[in-house]
């Protein structure tokens, strides 16, 4: 994938044939990236969606089993769909565009109360936070 570093970090237990050979069911060739460590073992490990729903079991299946396997306490894998609890880019961009205009264009002699809830309805602060 031209989005991944050139080095990352991937569980022990995977071969380098099997990366390679997952790779080509991650959309954009992204494959699973070790983004974050804790003191306590935990980590964040960010990927792709696998663009074949009948793989999609086994290869993750597979991988998450690498990451226990990598885990100091053998702790289970959590797994989290931030595309379904997070805004993608797209509404990202939009509610600051309508942040930057909220600031630039509306006087502030409306009361404060509308102003507040115009910024409200931007959502950029419930983005951001």
């Amino acid at each position: 994938s031209t989005s991944l570093p050139e080095y990352f970090v991937v569980p022990s237990s995977l071969a380098d044939q099997d990366l390679k050979l997952y790779s080509y069911s991650f959309i954009g060739r992204r494959m699973p990236l070790w983004s974050w460590n804790h003191p306590n073992g935990s980590a964040l490990v960010r990927m792709a969606n696998i663009k074949d729903v009948l793989q999609q079991r086994r290869i993750d299946q597979r991988i998450c089993n690498a990451i226990t396997r990598s885990h100091p306490l053998r702790s289970d894998v959590y797994k989290s769909d931030l595309d379904k609890c997070l805004p993608n880019i797209q509404e990202i961009q939009a509610a600051h565009i309508k942040l930057k205009q909220l600031c630039v264009n509306e006087p502030f002699e409306e009361t404060e109360e509308k102003w507040l809830s115009s910024l409200e309805s931007t959502r950029w602060l419930e983005y951001i936070r």
